[in-house]
């Protein structure tokens, strides 16, 4: 027996369901021309609330949807970032402990004398692949690598777009192909794919946009015109003067990254690092954590430790770039993500719980045949769940849950799905304003996402790729007799 809600959800017409996606472009808009850079504040929130009571309104005075269907939808999807709000704070504990500590400066320090700018964006897209691969983790690679590599291209002279881009790119490439990923095994499982029958099939449409994007920043790098060598001076020396650099303070991303490939749970291995900073900071850095704590007794560093991990820091280093780079924000600085997203958690569950989602979706599959528009379909589904859940992990498992059977029908292997689904979430979710991942990278990097969105070349060419690959038709097999819908089988069973 169907159930109730179900029943409601087909009775939804499209048209009706996408008018609250429509308010929201609307109101996003005006926003971000009202406010500017400060949009992510309040101002989109806000937005997000207000279409998320359109949707409610609707369903409930025009479809009679019961209130406790669309309440437990909206709890069930804020339940389930939790454990993601947590990991947030953590990252600002450790973007304001690795600065503190001298762990940031020192890689910056000695990136400066390693990385040429004629292959600087090519190197940076490179390591976060490499490391973000091995980790299996985007955001871990881009917390702690990414800032340091953030820093070092603002003192040869790149624009914060291009190398927020490059180390984007790369951490995503990494994260997407790594058996190690969440998100790559999640997609995997939902689809019940093997592992690596899903990471080797993702190759086909993955490496080749990583090459391309490659490329564009080796081109972006040879035309770069470089900062001069006395201002790249002035930063170590600013540096050198500032802070204690020394190579043994590499220790800290060391651990960190060994308790990562040992596959510690994520809260536990931030919270190792961040702690082991603090206590770095105070050995290491005993003067500035004393500044900041305001004395060198024991309340006094204390205080400075404390801070240095959930609050705003501000550190004078006698150079105006250097000074406003290693300002961090701590606990303190994700509020204005963890806002975001609870918002974004809430307008999604409006949209799941009502049924809007499964309303539109079925209105763009109903008479699709060919596998170009099967798999077209499934990458705007893929955006579109991106843009209304607001988090990357809910869209994977909405995204396959809504494409399963018809795959099954049309007798396409389950792992064209499972892919088609990475291309399309996995990857840009970044590229989202108040999606979790996007909201999250633009506050670690202090770069906006419109900011440094025309430069993720890797994760908007994804999806383009993915529709691509399916009209060329490489490597996509189709049963000559396509497996019938698991409800007619067992009703034929029956």
């Amino acid at each position: 027996m169907k159930s109730e809600k179900s029943n409601i959800a087909r009775e939804i017409h499209p048209a009706v369901a996408f008018i609250p996606f429509l308010l929201l472009i609307v109101l996003l808009v005006i926003v971000v021309r009202a406010f500017g850079a400060d949009a992510m504040d309040g101002g989109s929130q806000v937005s997000l609330l207000i279409s998320a009571g359109v949707a409610m309104f609707i369903a409930m005075h025009w479809y009679k949807i019961p209130f406790e269907v669309i309440e437990e939808a909206i709890n069930n999807n804020i339940r389930t970032i939790g454990s993601a709000v947590l990991i947030l704070f953590l990252i600002g504990a450790i973007a304001g402990s690795w600065m503190v500590s001298g762990v940031v400066p020192t890689m910056i320090y000695y990136g400066l004398q390693i990385l040429h700018p004629s292959i600087f964006l090519l190197a940076v897209c490179l390591i976060c692949a490499l490391v973000s691969m091995m980790v299996g983790s985007s955001w871990s690679t881009i917390a702690t690598v990414g800032v340091a590599l953030i820093g070092i291209g603002s003192t040869l002279g790149f624009s914060p777009g291009w190398t927020a881009g490059a180390i984007i790119s790369g951490a995503y490439f990494g994260d997407k192909i790594s058996p190690l990923s969440d998100t790559t095994v999640l997609a995997s499982s939902v689809n019940e794919v093997k592992l690596f029958d899903h990471i080797r099939y993702m190759v086909i449409t993955t490496v080749p946009t990583i090459v391309i994007a490659c490329i564009v920043f080796l081109i972006a790098s040879l035309l770069h015109t470089p900062a001069s060598n006395m201002s790249i001076e002035e930063v170590n020396v600013a540096l050198k003067d500032t802070f204690v650099i020394s190579p043994w303070l590499m220790v800290v991303p060391v651990i960190t990254g060994i308790l990562i490939v040992k596959r510690v749970p994520a809260i536990l291995t931030l919270s190792i690092s961040s702690l082991l900073a603090g206590i770095t900071a105070i050995i290491a850095q005993p003067s500035i954590v004393a500044s900041i704590g305001g004395g060198s007794d024991f309340m006094g560093m204390f205080r400075g430790l404390f801070i240095s991990l959930y609050g705003k820091t501000s550190i004078e280093t006698g150079n105006e770039m250097l000074s406003s780079l290693v300002q961090t924000g701590g606990i303190t600085g994700m509020l204005s993500t963890v806002f975001l997203i609870f918002c974004a958690a809430s307008f999604g569950g409006v949209l799941s719980g009502t049924g809007m989602i499964a309303s539109i979706t079925n209105a763009m599959t109903k008479r699709l045949e060919r596998r170009v528009s099967i798999v077209g379909a499934t990458v705007s589904t893929g955006l579109m769940a991106n843009l209304s859940t607001g988090d990357q992990f809910l869209s994977i498992i909405l995204t396959s849950n809504l494409f399963k059977n018809l795959y099954r029908e049309k007798g396409f292997e389950a792992r064209l799905l499972s892919r088609t689904t990475e291309d399309s979430t996995t990857v840009t979710s970044v590229l989202i304003p108040w999606n979790s991942c996007g909201m999250t990278q633009s506050t670690v990097l202090k770069v906006s996402t419109v900011e440094y969105l025309p430069y993720c070349i890797f994760n908007y060419l994804s999806p383009l790729m993915s529709i691509f690959i399916a009209a060329i038709g490489y490597k996509i097999v189709r049963n000559v007799k396509p497996e019938v819908n698991i409800i007619e089988r067992e009703e034929a069973i029956k």
